[in-house]
């Protein structure tokens, strides 16, 4: 797929429901991958709930944003609007292949903050999945500095090493984080993100893996859902077990999340009308 003018090309990977046909799907499935490295680490993951959906009888596309995996051009020339962009108009291009099909963004972890940006730009009824979704952007980039602030400190630096990059990010520059080169437009773009449903919003199911027993929602989580139900919203949310198989050292499976993702999308019904 083209990206924007003199962004080059987007690798992307189009799963056909199992039947194959443009009418009839239920639902048409966009993949919204998470940030940096835990993108690499859901790779395997990705791949299988594609397949999973695809296999009960809806399309998915799976789409590598601006500067990422297989897609042209480079992650440190990437913005956070760009990647906006990418996303609407892989959407644009669902609705026109599955057009009766509902439309849902399927957000995994920062990924879900760029599906809401993207569906609050699309002229339909968006549905999502949200996989451990972050409520909130600033945290992730805090995280994601702190590598480069480890690094630093096992080399003797300065404790201040996140103030310094925060530093250049204001002041416009770039700055390389764990073998990866962080645009300041990128960086503004998820410090300010904040997962809020937009206005045409139809089911939302919330997902999140957890090996503790008796497993429960994230705090954070938990406080973002109640606001929304308080809000009217009806919201399908869930804890499975299974690894954080985006942050772990090997490549890990969840197949209790596959199964309730395919469920989760089944119960939502056939396509809402826009």
């Amino acid at each position: 797929m083209p990206g924007a003018p003199g962004t080059g090309q987007r690798l992307c990977v189009h799963h056909s429901p199992s039947s194959d046909a443009t009418e009839g799907v239920p639902a048409a499935v966009l993949h919204v991958h998470p940030w940096a490295e835990e993108m690499n680490k859901s790779r395997r993951m990705a791949a299988m709930q594609s397949r999973a959906l695809a296999a009960a009888g809806h399309a998915v596309l799976q789409i590598d944003l601006h500067g990422c995996g297989d897609s042209s051009g480079d992650f440190g020339n990437a913005t956070w609007q760009g990647w906006v962009d990418d996303l609407v108009r892989a959407a644009h291009w669902l609705q026109q292949r599955h057009p009766k099909a509902a439309l849902w963004l399927w957000g995994h972890r920062a990924g879900a903050l760029l599906a809401v940006q993207a569906a609050a730009q699309l002229q339909a009824v968006c549905h999502f999945v949200f996989w451990q979704p972050a409520t909130v952007g600033k945290p992730l980039l805090q995280q994601f500095l702190r590598l480069a602030a480890a690094a630093e400190l096992q080399q003797g630096g300065a404790k201040g090493a996140v103030d310094k990059l925060r530093g250049e990010l204001a002041a416009g520059r770039s700055v390389d984080v764990a073998g990866y080169t962080v645009s300041a437009s990128l960086a503004a773009g998820l410090d300010a993100a904040l997962l809020e449903l937009p206005a045409r919003t139809g089911h939302v199911a919330w997902l999140e893996v957890s090996s503790r027993e008796p497993a429960a929602l994230l705090p954070a989580s938990a406080l973002r859902l109640q606001a929304w139900r308080d809000g009217g919203r009806e919201i399908d949310a869930q804890v499975v077990t299974g690894p954080s198989f985006w942050q772990t050292q090997e490549i890990e499976d969840a197949p209790a999340l596959c199964a309730a993702t395919v469920a989760a999308v089944g119960r939502a019904g056939p396509g809402v009308p826009v």
